[in-house]
């Protein structure tokens, strides 16, 4: 049994619904940045769209992009992973509460707060009556909605799924945790840049060129847990680990957080090419569907953009054809990817 992905779209901190970045990457150098907004006047109704907050629109217009793209109308599945759900919306209300104690609140606000607001409109405006799930596990709770998917694939339940990464920064949630040095500083340009995650995927059993191997979850490994759980993954697919041409790895320029991707290719990936995506598209709690939109990007037009090497240069962009993504949430939760080339 096979899952491929058959299109991605995605709206973040680079220009919206497009690859401008793969050759021209907006470069940020302050430490905060919202996603650049697309037109939304071509996925949603204008009158609707007021009532939706930002994370919203993204999100319909990422789904709709990422059908469009396949010629694809309606999935048997629409999975969802997001850390903060839909803050602003929450910050809004919860404001408007302090302020206003319980008198002229905004009902809007409220009904669109909760984190499972996110796949339920893109299921209202889909008309998709089927399986609609939403995971907030922190910093894998994209990769949990993926693996969700892929079980789904496996015992026959869908042959179609959306499977998103969605995720908002305000700038409050961003001044608290830059009070635990969590962001970049301008002065010496260390540290994260926040940013933004709005990223689609149509997943189907119908084979295409980018096929998903397979995904693992670990909580706090050793480097012999990540090895076995590597070699797993591998032998479930039929291949070796020297079988993997490239490794995309989630570091942000920030020093402890890139330390544990420097042992893990140095150990268990000597001299192979190290691609990275999160100093273009910025850090999130769903920053990780940003590097599997990348590899698929990659393997799907067989290139390597400069901006995306972190480490071991790329010698040929053509013999590319499997590519793992290694990220990790405060060295705690790691996930593994795996993308073919067919």
């Amino acid at each position: 049994m096979g899952v491929y992905i058959k299109s991605s779209a995605q709206i973040s901190i680079q220009n919206p619904l497009c690859n401008d970045w793969a050759v021209s990457p907006i470069i940020y150098r302050e430490p905060y940045a919202r996603a650049v907004e697309c037109d939304y006047k071509k996925y949603i109704n204008p009158i609707a769209a007021r009532r939706m907050g930002k994370i919203l629109k993204r999100a319909i217009a990422v789904s709709s992009s990422a059908l469009s793209i396949c010629g694809a109308a309606v999935p048997d599945a629409i999975i969802t992973g997001t850390g903060l759900g839909c803050i602003e919306n929450t910050e809004k209300f919860l404001s408007a509460m302090t302020m206003e104690g319980e008198e002229f609140l905004q009902p809007a606000y409220f009904i669109n707060s909760t984190h499972n607001t996110i796949s339920s409109q893109i299921a209202i405006f889909l008309k998709c009556h089927g399986y609609n799930n939403t995971f907030v596990q922190r910093g894998i709770s994209f990769e949990s909605a993926l693996l969700d998917a892929l079980m789904l694939f496996e015992t026959g339940t869908v042959n179609t799924a959306l499977v998103e990464g969605h995720d908002e920064m305000t700038q409050g949630y961003f001044k608290l945790l830059d009070k635990l040095d969590y962001w970049r500083k301008e002065a010496d340009g260390k540290g994260a840049v926040a940013g933004e995650t709005a990223v689609g995927f149509f997943l189907s059993k119908e084979e295409d060129t980018v096929k998903i191997e397979g995904t693992e979850i670990l909580h706090t490994p050793s480097m012999d847990d990540m090895s076995r759980s590597l070699l797993k993954m591998c032998s479930d697919a039929g291949i070796s680990l020297k079988d993997i041409d490239a490794v995309m790895v989630g570091a942000n320029t920030d020093e402890a957080n890139d330390a544990v991707y420097e042992a893990f290719s140095e150990t268990l990936f000597h001299g192979v090419p190290c691609l990275w995506w999160k100093h273009i598209f910025g850090e999130s709690f769903t920053s990780a569907a940003f590097g599997m939109y990348v590899a698929d990007y990659i393997l799907r037009n067989r290139v390597v953009p400069s901006a995306m090497v972190w480490k071991n240069s790329v010698k040929s962009a053509e013999q590319i054809r499997k590519i793992l993504i290694y990220n990790h949430f405060n060295n705690k939760e790691h996930s593994l990817i795996l993308l073919s080339r067919w």
